[in-house]
């Protein structure tokens, strides 16, 4: 074959391998855009439906069967007070697991097999966590449809998210701060206290953001530990019976009148609110960390 033959032959596949890559971009831009084009039509569709309803009685009166008198106000204490609980049980212990099979377990078949199933944990469905949470928390420990027994189990379901994510923020760490921390003297731990686990915890608060994104907005475990839909009273403490937000907006979309399909709609403008604060909030001491590290 000529040199000549052999270059057009190459510039031929050359020019189809663009084409495909071209067709497939453009194909994946087609679906981004169908992606953006739904939820940009279900926002404005909840918020045309839900924004006359955000008045001050949605937020200080409790639940009732009159849609002009009901409100969000015990499911707005159970969702702060489920998520502050299922943040100081999930948090430390998914970070000090992490930092555990990252820097001190010893590469064993059971380490191995402890990281496969804490990753397979990781993409559970939640009604599973929900059942377990029944037989463990609800029945096992007798504690109830309580608050607490509703904070463990999705303390249960954010726990790999954040023991995955924070063992990934560690690995990123160079392993030569490490060594010249040890080499200066510092001990194992001063080294993970003082060094590594400060560079890494950006990461670590972005693996947060995201479990407990999923965590406010699930429904399901809740719903399967008992989680009531009608409350008329203040929590008074972690063993009192709940409800949260996405149980109260699918009672409200479960019923037949119009006026509660627009105050779901209203309660989803909240919960969104909700969910984008807490993000905020997140994010906000990620990019501190990241300026003071």
């Amino acid at each position: 074959m000529s040199t000549a033959n052999l270059f057009s032959e190459n510039a031929e596949h050359l020019r189809r391998r663009h084409l495909k890559g071209a067709l497939l971009a453009g194909l994946a831009f087609l679906a981004i855009l169908l992606a953006i084009i739904v939820l940009v039509t279900l926002l404005i569709d909840v918020f045309v439906d839900g924004l006359p309803w955000l008045r001050p009685q949605l937020f200080t009166n409790f639940p009732s069967r009159f849609p002009e008198k009901a409100g969000l106000r015990s499911a707005l204490q159970g969702s702060f007070w489920l998520m502050i609980l299922t943040a100081l049980m999930a948090i430390p212990v998914g970070i000090a697991s992490a930092v555990y099979l990252e820097e001190y377990a010893p590469q064993t078949a059971l380490t191995r097999w402890i990281e496969i199933n804490i990753s397979n944990l990781a993409g559970v469905p939640s009604i599973i966590y929900g059942l377990l949470g029944l037989g463990l928390f609800v029945r096992g420990l007798g504690l109830g449809r309580s608050l607490l027994a509703g904070a463990l189990t999705m303390s249960l379901l954010i726990l790999p998210i954040i023991i995955v994510a924070s063992r990934e923020a560690l690995r990123a760490v160079p392993p030569s701060l490490r060594e010249a921390a040890i080499a200066l003297g510092a001990t194992p731990w001063q080294v993970i206290r003082d060094h590594t686990l400060q560079y890494a915890m950006s990461g670590i608060l972005t693996g947060i953001i995201l479990a407990m994104s999923r965590a406010v907005g699930e429904t399901a475990p809740l719903i399967t530990i008992g989680a009531l839909t009608y409350i008329a009273f203040d929590l008074r403490g972690p063993l009192d019976i709940f409800t949260v937000l996405p149980i109260q907006i699918f009672n409200w979309v479960s019923l037949p009148q119009k006026e509660f399909q627009r105050l779901a709609a209203a309660g989803i403008i909240v919960l969104l609110g909700f969910t984008l604060l807490m993000n905020a909030l997140a994010i906000f001491l990620r990019n501190r960390l990241r300026q003071r590290w």
